[in-house]
């Protein structure tokens, strides 16, 4: 998700999948955050957050939040993947693997069990698209 339009700390236009990036290189980014989680051994829910560089077509680690984040429904929009039950379905030490959101999101039969190794597997092209924002309120006299 692309979260670079924040007021005050707090994000107020998510677009996902982030259009901003070169299709290589947000895919070096996926691949990246999964290499950190699991060099860590990270289970469950969690946003890897970069910065990224559109004039150089680089990026940098900025922060790892181990919980979904109040923008999660753009993933959820443009993957099908319910993540609120995902992350339950991990705490019960379901596999990811296992989880019938995830074994549909990249075109396997929701009721099989063989194992998925997501190191060896494209992640599947995302063909949606969506934009979320946020209404706030402020004191205009502060």
């Amino acid at each position: 998700r692309d979260c670079s339009t924040q007021r005050r700390f707090q994000k107020i236009f998510e677009e996902g999948p982030p259009i901003i990036a070169k299709k290589e290189v947000f895919h070096e980014m996926e691949r990246a955050a999964m290499r950190l989680t699991a060099l860590v051994g990270y289970r469950g829910a969690g946003t890897v957050e970069y910065l990224y560089s559109p004039e150089t077509h680089t990026f940098c680690f900025l922060e790892l939040n181990p919980r979904l984040q109040v923008e999660h429904p753009v993933t959820e929009s443009i993957t099908g993947v319910n993540m609120p039950a995902t992350q339950l379905q991990i705490a019960m030490g379901i596999a990811l693997y296992n989880v019938p959101d995830i074994r549909r999101f990249y075109g396997m039969d929701p009721t099989e069990t063989s194992k998925i190794d997501f190191f060896a597997v494209n992640y599947p092209p995302i063909t949606t698209h969506c934009c979320a924002s946020r209404i706030t309120a402020e004191n205009p006299d502060e």
